[in-house]
């Protein structure tokens, strides 16, 4: 049995998600589908949210309102009379509950408002593929994953509580693919133990096939993507990228640590631990060999592997009496950065001076100031560039970095770092 996950790209319009079909029912073994939310949908949540915790209810009820109708529209032109009208009540039932989730937001929990809401995009999607195979004689059981996924209440960047959500998957999700169903769930998303809505941070769908692929102890996960295969680089930001037929998981885990967005950071980890193979293959010809991900790949040379992170923000924080950044300064500076939930992409200390990289989200960027502020003194560069590559040369760092301003750099034997504007 496999993991099947199909991302926005591939369900963005009806006749994309009609083309999926043949993957789907051409395979002889029971599937798990694991399906992110259409297209563009994501933003268009997130745009609502942050008119909601503005206090603008009206405006973003009528954002809401439209999205619904775009859903319609789509469905409408995927679905036959009989199905749609199934659908289109399923759908409504979202839209409900998102519609609450909205006249319930607050700017004081503005992470925990984003994933009531942005939560709905994933069962938007699912809901419609399941009555679009069902409509197409693809006996199909749809499920809630957030009665299967438990997190804690980190909301955005939820951890996952692993026993309990392994002994949900046994319970809910193997029957139905014993019984030789295709089962399909919503990645992204979970629930609190008291069934408050989560998601486990962008790009999370891809997680939620690796760690439902190990809990039940699956042969594969397929990711069906809009390329031929795992590339060197993000294709959208560098011509001439080079595909990667094989690679170990090792060198994947490191590029999704460096934020590559192909494979999310944490989906990795519960492969290897099962030693489950994790294959990228196009979904606009299913026949193409496309990459495979494994433990190990023998007499691997690999291409430079580039991973470029824009709007990034260039903390540096000083003592403000002249002590030594040592344990003790480290230690509380680790604190602050802990206790916000903020992630380093690029660490660096001196003598009396602490320097890092961090994502640019305003929210986190101001709480953080204010915080090292009380000890510290703080300054930063906004609006800079990360850019990490793995297996360099002279040449291709000259070619990236030709014409910017370096502001931080660091160099081992397999990886380099810049931070540039």
């Amino acid at each position: 049995m496999r993991v099947y996950k199909f991302g926005g790209a591939s369900i963005a319009d009806a006749g994309r998600m009609a083309a999926l079909l043949p993957i789907i029912s051409d395979e002889k073994e029971p599937l798990l589908l694991v399906l992110s939310a259409l297209g563009k949908t994501t933003n268009a949540l997130e745009a609502i949210v942050n008119l909601a915790v503005k206090g603008q209810t009206d405006e973003a009820l009528t954002a809401t309102k439209n999205l619904e109708e775009q859903h319609l529209d789509y469905a409408k032109s995927l679905l036959d009379a009989a199905h749609f009208t199934l659908a289109a009540a399923a759908l409504r039932n979202h839209f409900s509950e998102m519609e609450l989730a909205v006249k319930s937001s607050h700017p004081a929990f503005y992470d925990y408002s984003y994933d009531q809401i942005v939560c709905m995009g994933e069962l938007l999607s699912s809901t419609m593929f399941s009555f679009f195979l069902k409509q197409n004689n693809v006996a199909n059981e749809w499920l809630d994953i957030r009665t299967v996924i438990r997190t804690d209440d980190t909301y955005r960047d939820a951890v996952v509580d692993w026993d309990y959500s392994a002994k949900k998957a046994e319970e809910i999700i193997a029957p139905q693919l014993k019984q030789g169903k295709i089962v399909i769930v919503q990645g992204f998303i979970g629930s609190t133990a008291d069934g408050k809505s989560v998601t486990l941070g962008r790009e999370g769908s891809d997680y939620t096939a690796a760690i439902l692929a190990a809990m039940l102890h699956m042969e594969s996960v397929t990711i069906w993507k809009d390329v031929n295969g795992l590339q060197n680089a993000d294709p959208k930001l560098f011509p001439d990228t080079v595909k990667i037929e094989a690679i170990s998981y090792n060198e994947v885990i490191e590029m999704a640590f460096y934020g590559a967005q192909i494979i999310h950071p944490k989906t990795i980890k519960p492969l290897q631990n099962a030693n489950i193979p994790l294959y990228v293959k196009c979904f606009f010809d299913k026949n193409l060999p496309g990459s495979v991900i494994r433990s190990e790949v023998d007499h691997a040379h690999y291409p430079p592997l580039i991973v470029l992170k824009d709007n990034q923000v260039l903390i540096q924080v000083t003592t403000r009496d002249f002590s030594f950044i040592t344990e003790d300064n480290l230690s509380t500076l680790y604190s602050v950065f802990h206790d916000l939930k903020i992630k380093i992409n690029l660490i660096q200390n001196a003598a009396i001076s602490f320097i890092a990289c961090i994502d640019n989200r305003e929210d986190k960027v101001k709480a953080l100031i204010n915080a090292l502020s009380k000890h510290y003194k703080v300054s930063l560069n906004d609006h800079v560039s990360l850019l990490t590559v793995r297996h360099y040369t002279p040449e291709i760092i000259f070619e990236l970095t030709n014409g910017k301003q370096t502001l931080l750099r660091q160099e081992t034997r397999k990886t380099i770092q810049v931070v540039m504007k």
